[in-house]
């Protein structure tokens, strides 16, 4: 195993949500020399600053100022997301049913729902606790089986196997948490006790709030006759996180243009919040250096996002050995072959001639090999921050990613190869 993959496994481990993903993040930028910027603060800025700034603990963005002003040479981005679908706990979650104790949940994204069964599952996310009459934001991680959604028995579905099995969010995904018992704790006097065991002392008064997500406890792993595939959650899109993440610390200071990385929350519900890609955040943090870099007035902040150029990078649709025919025949990525460029004719995804123009040449410089997907004309087509992005700032954009198995299922398939070969793809494109 590469420590690039070890590295990337590792980064899965630690990021079952969002917030996870993002002091994840923050932990590794620190480490490599990178100073955060809160939005509410004055920046100074210079030729080599490495900073980064988070917004609602879910989205960051971190950046290298290059040499030159971004009027003169622009930007270069990779964007990618953070949140992933998955299972998420209802505000009022508490329920005894037939003898169980349950935790209501609620569907984020396009979850494939049969993969949550019959998993050891745990809880973790953000919890907003009062400290000395102040609202203070803490994560937790529960870090252990706590919850399980068991399957309905055979004997009692027959016709399961011919006619598929059919899931009602509402209905048969409630986890179930215990047996019900007069004593049994709420999710509030669990919260409390696990911040307690971990932090400072909690009540369950003091818990006003929660971001709350199941996940599958166990690890990322290795598999294949040679360890070749990586089985993990939420590689989609964590692993183009983690690639982008690693190629701006890797990349050198010494460049005339700025580079960033924008990692966005909420991509797989439509990206429409504050933080996610159709928020200001990107445009206000672009202007921001802009102009902490010397620039003065709109023309400037045009001038370079004409220079500029943005990596929508998600995770691709690799073939399937056997559902083959669900692919456009001449644009069927492998798992292992390489970096795989999207495109849509209807704009699902941003890339254009030019941009297709643009990834050959970086394929051919990073010496990696190339593929290219476009879905079949008789099926709908998913879409990125890529569309959403350019559109907001007019940006130049191509959207790519790593092929990836059995997407959106609680665990996904890719391989440990392609990792290697996405990183050496936006290292050279970093510079």
């Amino acid at each position: 195993m590469t420590d690039l993959v070890q590295s990337l496994l590792s980064f899965l481990n630690a990021s079952m949500t969002p917030f996870h993903a993002v002091a994840e993040s923050v932990r590794r930028l620190r480490a490599a020399g990178f100073e955060e910027l809160r939005e509410g603060d004055a920046w100074q800025l210079s030729a080599g600053t490495r900073g980064f700034t988070t917004r609602n603990g879910s989205s960051l963005i971190a950046f290298s100022c290059g040499r030159k002003a971004p009027q003169e040479s622009g930007f270069f981005a990779v964007g990618a997301h953070t949140d992933s679908p998955n299972l998420r706990i209802k505000p009022a979650p508490d329920a005894t049913r037939h003898g169980y104790r349950q935790l209501g949940v609620e569907v984020y994204g396009g979850v494939l729902l049969s993969t949550w069964l019959d998993r050891d599952l745990s809880l973790a996310g953000r919890v907003l606790v009062e400290r000395d009459g102040e609202v203070a934001s803490e994560l937790v991680d529960f870090g252990r089986p706590l919850l399980r959604i068991p399957n309905l028995a055979i004997h009692l579905n027959r016709t399961v196997n011919s006619e598929g099995l059919v899931l009602n969010p509402q209905t048969h995904l409630a986890p179930i948490l215990g047996l019900a018992r007069a004593e049994s704790p709420s999710l509030s006097h669990l919260l409390a006790s696990e911040l307690s065991a971990r932090a400072r002392n909690t009540s369950a008064e003091h818990v006003l709030g929660f971001d709350l997500s199941l996940y599958d406890v166990q690890p990322a792993s290795l598999s294949g006759l040679s360890s070749e595939f990586i089985h993990s959650a939420r590689l989609d899109n964590l692993a183009s996180c983690f690639a982008a993440l690693t190629a701006l610390i890797h990349a050198e200071t010494a460049h005339d243009a700025t580079r960033v990385a924008v990692l966005y929350d909420h991509e797989e519900v439509g990206s429409r919040s504050a933080h996610g890609a159709g928020s200001p955040f990107l445009r206000q943090t672009l202007e921001r250096i802009s102009q902490a870099r010397g620039a003065a007035g709109a023309e400037s902040f045009v001038r370079a996002i004409a220079h500029s150029f943005l990596i929508s990078c998600d995770m691709a649709h690799a073939i399937h050995p056997n559902y083959a025919d669900r692919h456009e025949p001449a644009h069927a990525p492998l798992l292992g072959a390489g970096p795989v460029l999207k495109l849509n004719a209807n704009q699902s995804y941003a890339t254009d001639g030019f941009g297709t123009a643009r990834f050959a040449q970086l394929c051919r410089a990073a010496d990696v090999s190339s593929q290219h997907y476009v879905v079949r004309s008789d099926m709908p087509c998913g879409s990125t921050i890529g569309p959403i992005t350019a559109a907001e700032l007019g940006l130049a954009t191509i959207d790519i990613g790593s092929p990836l198995l059995s997407m959106h299922s609680i665990r996904e398939m890719a391989a440990a190869s392609d990792v290697t070969s996405l990183a050496r793809l936006l290292d050279v494109y970093f510079g």
